[in-house]
């Protein structure tokens, strides 16, 4: 019979995208994201580093394989809820984390979200094009 390995859970949102993270205890550093690894999830380096920067200023980045779930949004909203994620899933391993993410400003959960299409207008804010006649 096998053992369960324990996990550590974080749930991150940003825009429209929400991640489902888990923080895998005794694990070699991997990061899987929706069953495929970081590299080829994320296309550019600085949204690679955005993902795995609270376990880099923590010195956990090889503590812990990461498993995401991530839905919803674009490649930076999802990198940027899979980094709130990771760091609530920290902070919820030890509470001592907590003081060094929050100076980054990795705990603050980004509100702004689309903005919804209002009647008699295009989009959000855009009005009909005026005619004279």
């Amino acid at each position: 019979m096998t053992e369960k390995t324990k996990y550590t859970p974080g749930l991150g949102r940003r825009k429209c995208a929400v991640a489902q993270v888990r923080l895998q205890h005794g694990g070699k550093g991997t990061i899987t994201i929706n069953n495929r690894p970081l590299e080829s999830y994320l296309g550019t380096e600085i949204l690679r580093q955005n993902v795995k920067a609270p376990l880099v200023l923590t010195g956990t980045e090889n503590m812990f394989d990461v498993v995401v779930v991530v839905k919803g949004g674009g490649a930076s909203g999802q990198a940027n809820s899979i980094r709130l994620g990771i760091a609530r899933a920290l902070i919820d391993f030890n509470p001592e984390y907590k003081t060094v993410l929050k100076k980054q400003g990795f705990v603050t959960r980004d509100a702004r979200i689309r903005e919804r299409k209002k009647f008699g207008k295009k989009s959000a804010r855009r009005s009909p094009q005026w005619s004279k006649r």
